[in-house]
């Protein structure tokens, strides 16, 4: 013999269980921080002229670390992360510096090999074989 659950009893228990498996939407109504990047803007190396080095500045990331993003303002979706302590390139800046666009090794590989301690002849987006991306400004010790 076959059970049936009554009609409004059916329709008020799926809709109860729908309703369990929607998350809250985030701040903003933006997608969850592991979704995709709404925008995304490589870093520039070579902005300061042939005759300095590509990123003009290495420094050092403040205590706590840093989350990573893919462009100036893009805070939906982190790219990666950096920990306190680590050092980074600093190869621009957006006008107000509240963004700063970074060129950083992964864990264990030898920063000198990103290539961005020596000059380039033109400005031109960042391609490897390091990580890049943009990080709020005051999370680095510039020069550190």
């Amino acid at each position: 013999m076959k059970h049936r659950l009554p009609t409004p009893f059916a329709v008020l228990l799926i809709a109860s269980l729908a309703a369990c498996s929607q998350p809250a939407p985030p701040a903003d109504n933006a997608p969850a921080v592991t979704g995709e990047p709404l925008a995304a803007r490589a870093v520039m190396i070579g902005t300061e002229g042939a005759s300095l080095p590509a990123c003009a500045s290495t420094s050092q990331v403040k205590t706590g670390g840093t989350d990573v993003y893919w462009a100036p303002g893009e805070t939906r979706a982190v790219k990666a992360k950096i920990a306190g302590g680590a050092k980074v390139s600093v190869c621009e800046a957006t006008d107000d510096d509240a963004w700063f666009g970074v060129v950083f090794a992964a864990p264990g590989i030898d920063p000198d090999l990103c290539g961005v301690g020596r000059p380039v002849q033109n400005a031109r987006e960042y391609q490897g074989p390091c990580r890049w991306g943009w990080i709020k400004g005051g999370t680095v010790q510039l020069g550190g």
